[in-house]
């Protein structure tokens, strides 16, 4: 069954369609992704603009695949004006896409982007790990991420940050976080992103349990309790 998505326009989107919204129709099941490609097939021009553009699906920030239903509203975000500050914080259970994060931070007058994707690992503490399993406090984790957002402006002058953690069960190699930093020179770009996870790490409530053949473990303060506890 076909379903019907309001789109808007902003910005250099705009003058180029030459429309501030429209009504797309597309079929059951699309996604974000496939509605990008039909704009851009009815607007080449759109082609390198569109593709770096962040999708929102009902204001809030969404992935290529995620899927669409009939009456969502859904624009393009445009790079947003030179130089102006960009912060992008989220704690979600979705796959996480670096393109993302960059394409928020992106700007004409920076030359650098910095990205760490942290992944899980299968070795820790030399045991074999099957799996990871996040949990946070997800209002109290971005309040946290924009304390780390205000040191690293502090510290580097660096103003465009976005930094995504995962939560749920991850498999070894699935990204858990992913930041990313925009700046006109790498070397304040390079110190960002290494004090955003640092700092991460210390002050946003995100607790991680690590699962193993014969059990599974909080890593924390308790975790050496809790190991030998299990072995026992």
């Amino acid at each position: 069954m076909p379903i019907t998505i309001h789109l808007r326009h902003f910005a250099v989107i705009r003058e180029m369609t030459g429309t501030t919204t429209e009504d797309v129709t597309l079929g059951d099941n699309a996604t974000v992704a496939e509605l990008q490609a039909n704009l851009i097939g009815r607007y080449p021009g759109l082609s390198s603009i569109g593709r770096s553009a962040v999708p929102m699906v009902n204001h809030g920030y969404a992935k290529p695949e995620t899927r669409l239903n009939d009456g969502d509203e859904v624009a393009f975000i445009p790079p947003v004006a030179g130089g102006a500050p960009v912060r992008l914080f989220d704690v979600t259970t979705d796959v996480l896409d670096a393109r993302r994060t960059e394409s928020a931070v992106r700007d004409p007058s920076c030359g650098a982007i910095v990205t760490f994707v942290g992944e899980v690992r299968d070795v820790a503490r030399g045991e074999s790990v099957t799996a990871l399993d996040y949990e946070a406090y997800a209002e109290a984790a971005v309040v946290q991420m924009n304390v780390i957002a205000d040191e690293i402006v502090a510290k580097t002058g660096v103003d465009r940050i976005a930094i995504v953690h995962r939560t749920g069960l991850l498999e070894p190699g699935d990204a858990s976080v992913v930041i990313s930093v925009a700046s006109p020179h790498r070397a304040e770009a390079f110190e960002a992103a290494r004090h955003a996870i640092e700092r991460l790490k210390e002050l946003v409530p995100i607790w991680k349990k690590e699962h193993y053949a014969d059990g599974s473990v909080w890593i924390g303060s308790e975790a050496d309790y809790q190991r030998d506890r299990r072995r026992r």
